[in-house]
């Protein structure tokens, strides 16, 4: 079955990582900018890897007939430092018209400090300003519930906010519920020493339904299987879920929230 990773960090990966992902059915990824484990001392930094993001990494995963596309950001991890987010944030719509990048990401909290959500609101307006689809990031562990309330509230005091146009990822248990009701469409990340297993993923998809839930890897330089989705699609059939049920989740719950960007396009579906 063809899937879709909605958020995975391939600068850290190798080549054979892209070729078993394509192996195991993966048709495109999308890759929001994230945090390299270290902070970077300037904006020039940030150049570089924008170029990486929509430059060299599209051309790598097509040799392996996977699409890729990108979201851009300065990462909430380094959102304190104020300066710099600055002037990354004034350099960012030099990107935005790149014919692979789908909008801002992945945004949000960190430590859920002032400074952060100063930054995050920066990078809201500046999606607001350019009518760029978001992606957010929520805090870990025991930041995650009120990083998400504060996350959710933000989005909703701006009147331009269509929440159907923001994925809020990394949800969990305790979070799932507010960013439905909300009305946003909501990630569960398949991640083995944080966030989600493939497991409770699925008892969360039971519980509230298939609809604006999206599954991802999120795999990065740290602990992480690229293919992790596939590890979710088993699980689901061994618990005798429909495949129409398990393709929803994978591909066609992607390609519906991806679709509002008028440069997706994926197995001749996409932007109308």
């Amino acid at each position: 079955m063809r899937y879709i990773d909605i958020h995975a960090h391939m600068v850290s990966r190798t080549t054979d990582d892209y070729q078993q992902m394509a192996l195991t059915g993966c048709v495109a990824v999308t890759e929001p900018a994230f945090w390299p484990g270290f902070d970077r001392m300037s904006a020039d930094g940030f150049e570089d890897y924008f170029r990486h993001l929509t430059d060299f990494e599209p051309q790598r995963a097509a040799k392996y007939g996977i699409q890729h596309y990108t979201w851009l950001c300065l990462n909430p991890k380094e959102g304190d430092n104020r300066p710099l987010a600055r002037d990354v944030l004034a350099r960012l719509p030099n990107y935005l018209d790149c014919p692979t990048v789908l909008g801002i990401g992945e945004i949000g909290l960190n430590k859920n400090t002032r400074n952060e959500l100063t930054t995050f609101r920066d990078h809201v307006e500046l999606a607001l300003q350019h009518h760029q689809m978001i992606l957010i990031h929520t805090p870990h562990l025991e930041d995650k519930y009120k990083g998400t309330a504060l996350i959710i509230e933000t989005l909703l005091s701006y009147r331009g906010i269509d929440p159907r146009r923001v994925l809020i990822d990394h949800a969990e248990e305790h979070t799932l519920e507010m960013i439905l009701t909300n009305g946003f469409w909501a990630g569960l990340t398949l991640y083995p020493t944080s966030k989600s297993s493939p497991q409770r993923a699925v008892d969360m998809i039971e519980m509230y339904g298939p609809e604006r839930i999206c599954v991802s890897s999120a795999c990065d330089w740290g602990p992480s299987v690229p293919v992790a989705v596939p590890h979710l699609m088993l699980e689901m059939r061994r618990r005798g879920h429909p495949e129409a049920l398990i393709q929803k989740i994978v591909y066609e719950g992607p390609i519906a929230f991806l679709s509002q960007s008028p440069k997706f396009r994926v197995d001749g579906r996409g932007a109308q």
